[in-house]
């Protein structure tokens, strides 16, 4: 009985020794890592800025099937967030500072510990390179943790190690894979929607399309107003030169309605139109593509182009319904001008009213319509043949 009281004394004795040697142990701790993805720099920024694609390369997140995450309205830019559940505790990010295609800036609450995270961006051959820094103060548990599993640098540093792994992969096979279709010549009905019209930069139309659909569905769902399919843009503008464009952002609508005066967001209808269509399946990224190529259709036809709208994208597949960028579906339509017939023209002869034939002045191919002469009987009766023998009796009178 005595051993056995030793025996937890020394357990006891270890265990507090631990807890101080832990206690006493700096907890300011900073991991950073690199890695050259394969892909340009502002498409890998693009998506490292929205947290909702954080789920596609954490590895923290793949290797925790069971772990639930919530997305706010706000998931790109400056004050996005989102907060998880998972097995190995709770957390939250926050973007405090976002330089477009350069940086960004984050905080981080993980069990109790925070940490400051960077992100750098920068071209360089063969791609991007990314750099993944993340530096904080540790709580005590996290200190019990970390000690427990060979270090803040090994538990931190190997899973930003497996995330840009994740990241290389999502952004070369998914953001990379795509085809082009052309559909052909066809005819859109008439349509009615919401919008929010401006102008915008050409590389920033998807961060815009993102920050704006949300506020639609909101005020759709705020005043009971009935979505009638998938979003899209109208470019009503597209300069590739300048690289500006002039968008209006849309959720179709089943009813014309009219918004008082004052609201950036608007009410639109876009009448029946004739277009070249082609389907762009990937990522959106390559949307421009598609348009190129429904551009040559037209040009190959001779077909002019709509002056008032460059072109419209209708979203069919898009992140909300499949996770793999790859297989999201874009339809593009470059409305053009119908092509009108010319009027055909029949030859009409004159009115004559005289019996003489008449030959037609045009020099028209029609064959000359010939009007026949009547024949004319003589209605005067015949007179009876007289016979010599009669003229001779009545000479005798």
């Amino acid at each position: 009985m005595r051993i056995l009281k030793y025996i937890f004394l020394l357990i006891l004795l270890s265990f507090v020794a631990l807890s101080i040697f832990i206690a006493t142990q700096k907890g300011d701790f900073s991991v950073e890592k690199s890695k050259i993805i394969n892909a340009p720099k502002a498409t890998v920024f693009n998506y490292v800025n929205d947290y909702q694609n954080w789920a596609d390369f954490g590895s923290w997140v793949i290797e925790d099937p069971e772990m639930t995450m919530q997305f706010p309205q706000k998931t790109i830019g400056k004050g996005a967030s989102y907060s998880w559940k998972g097995n190995d505790g709770e957390g939250s990010m926050e973007t405090l500072y976002a330089k477009e295609n350069d940086s960004i800036s984050q905080k981080m609450d993980f069990n109790g510990t925070n940490s400051s995270v960077y992100w750098n961006f920068k071209d360089t051959i063969g791609g991007t390179k990314v750099t993944w820094k993340s530096e904080g103060k540790m709580s005590f548990l996290f200190k019990i943790y970390t000690a427990l599993n060979g270090g803040v640098d090994k538990i931190i540093g190997t899973m930003y190690e497996k995330s840009l792994i994740n990241l290389d992969k999502a952004l070369d096979y998914e953001i990379n894979t795509f085809s082009i279709k052309v559909d052909g010549l066809i005819k859109k009905p008439q349509l009615f929607y919401l919008s929010q019209t401006f102008t915008s930069e050409i590389g920033k139309v998807n961060k815009n399309f993102k920050i704006v659909i949300p506020k639609i569905i909101a005020f759709c769902e705020q005043n009971d107003i009935p979505v009638n399919g998938k979003p899209f843009i109208i470019y009503h503008t597209f300069d590739q030169v300048k690289q500006l464009t002039k968008i209006s952002i849309c959720i179709p609508i089943k009813n014309e309605i009219f918004i008082s005066s004052g609201s950036d967001i608007t009410s639109g209808k876009l009448d029946a139109f004739d277009a070249v269509k082609a389907t762009v399946t990937g990522d959106v990224s390559h949307t421009t593509k598609g348009y190129d190529k429904a551009v040559e259709f037209l040009n190959k036809n001779q077909l002019t182009p709509e002056p008032t709208i460059s072109h419209i994208e209708i979203y069919t597949t898009n992140k909300e319904e499949v996770k793999n960028p790859s297989k999201w579906v874009t339809e593009i339509y470059v409305p053009f001008v119908p092509k009108v017939e010319p009027a055909k023209t029949y030859y009409q002869a004159p009115v004559n009213n005289s019996t003489e034939e008449t030959t037609p002045t045009s020099t028209n191919s029609v064959e000359p319509i010939k009007i026949n002469k009547p024949t004319v009987k003589n209605t005067e009766p015949k007179k009876a043949p007289v016979l010599k023998q009669k003229e001779e009796e009545q000479s005798e009178f």
